[in-house]
């Protein structure tokens, strides 16, 4: 607004016997007006959650003839939770989700970092290259697990490849094996979002101060000390979003998995989301399902208030 129209606006107000609105005032009107879809916007966050909180205290399910609103009938002394505790097939699960997050999201770092410094400097068809390699995020999940399902058949493409290479017929039983299984598992979720890590790997590294690495360069740092001196200090916030949102990703993982094995062979490949699944559409016990849901809610939240914290550390001291 201009000064001219600012004036003839103090005038029309003056001329009406209208107040000049105070900061203060106007701060209330706004809050005031804003109101309802605050109240909306609370709701539709706060409410799923505290269902999920209620339910969990109840032994209540679709099969109990109940309505949800009258779930406090099936109070249950928060037996839900102290079953979590003494629940030999949930701390399975939970055991192999953590197997397979610290196999899978290292790799994916490790290979993301080496992509992204690879393709931090321009070589001949790079552009064709980076195409290629973001492909396998933008398959659906379901797609790569029916694709690593095929890949991995006892007369698959994996077993003709290594017949191939020993010379003999190879009919490995991939996804028949438990220890295979879950090995197979993790090299499609290793294929699939490698690219991922790559992308957001590649951002922070080409906001490096370019000025930083001459000046490195010219005073005879080699590229290994410029990369852990430079490099590594500068990506340091970058590196730790990367992490958190591929370990909380990874903790989620289900598609691919479950299209591949479904769990099995017996539950050898079952995944906290997979043993959730079971429960909720095989066993019908949503009460306990909603415990358990309470109790990884908690700690992913733990993980991402650390991210966070460090984060904030890494803002303040200077690299």
């Amino acid at each position: 607004m201009s000064a001219v129209t600012a004036m003839v606006s103090e005038d029309e107000m003056k001329t009406a016997g209208a107040r000049p609105v105070s900061r203060d005032e106007g701060a209330r009107l706004g809050f005031r007006l804003t109101l309802p879809a605050q109240i909306l916007v609370l709701f539709i966050s706060a409410f799923p959650l505290l269902m999920q909180l209620y339910i969990s205290v109840t032994d209540w399910s679709p099969l109990s003839g109940l309505g949800w609103w009258n779930a406090w009938s099936l109070w249950n002394n928060f037996a839900n939770y102290t079953d979590l505790a003494a629940d030999p097939r949930f701390w399975s699960a939970l055991k192999r989700t953590a197997i397979v997050m610290i196999v899978c999201v290292p790799a994916e770092f490790l290979l993301g970092l080496a992509l992204a410094t690879l393709f931090a400097d321009d070589f001949p068809g790079k552009r064709i290259f980076y195409s290629i390699l973001l492909m396998p995020m933008m398959v659906v999940p379901a797609v790569a697990g029916y694709m690593f399902f095929m890949l991995f058949q006892s007369g698959g493409p994996v077993n003709d490849i290594l017949s191939s290479l020993t010379g003999s017929p190879v009919t490995i039983a991939w996804l028949s094996d438990p220890t295979l299984a879950l090995i197979a598992v993790m090299v499609a979720d290793i294929w699939q979002w490698t690219p991922l890590m790559f992308l957001i790997l590649l951002a922070g590294l080409v906001g490096v101060p370019e000025d930083q690495i001459k000046a490195a360069t010219l005073l005879g740092a080699n590229p290994w000390q410029r990369f852990v001196t430079i490099v590594l200090p500068k990506m340091k916030t970058i590196i730790i979003i990367a992490l958190a949102i591929r370990v909380i990703e990874n903790f989620k993982i289900f598609d691919t998995l479950y299209i591949m094995t479904g769990g099995g062979p017996g539950v050898a490949t079952e995944t906290i989301s997979v043993y959730i699944y079971k429960l909720t559409t095989q066993d019908l016990i949503w009460g306990y399902v909603a415990a358990i849901a309470l109790a990884i809610l908690i700690v992913l939240s733990i993980v991402a208030v650390f991210a966070m914290k460090r984060m904030a550390r890494a803002r303040e001291v200077p690299a």
